[in-house]
């Protein structure tokens, strides 16, 4: 499995550390709160990187991916 694989599943796993939807899973914000941030600015650091992945994904229309990869990789 290489570093991308792994940095996916970890996407898929992580969920938001503090606010209105603190404690769900990155995939599962609503639109909306993704696209605020967009427009506001990403937090610094590796959260920032993952929700601007999240809006990149959402935009597209690829949030089944991560989806799927949750369930393919359940977290051990």
């Amino acid at each position: 499995m290489d570093d991308q694989q792994k940095s996916l599943i970890k996407l898929a796993h992580t969920k938001m550390p503090f606010g209105k939807y603190e404690g769900y899973y990155l995939i599962d914000l609503p639109e909306y709160y993704v696209v605020w941030y967009s427009n506001k600015g990403f937090p610094k650091g590796q959260l920032g990187e993952q929700l601007q992945l999240i809006y990149e994904l959402k935009l597209n229309g690829l949030e089944e991916l991560i989806r799927n990869i949750k369930k393919k990789y359940p977290k051990q």
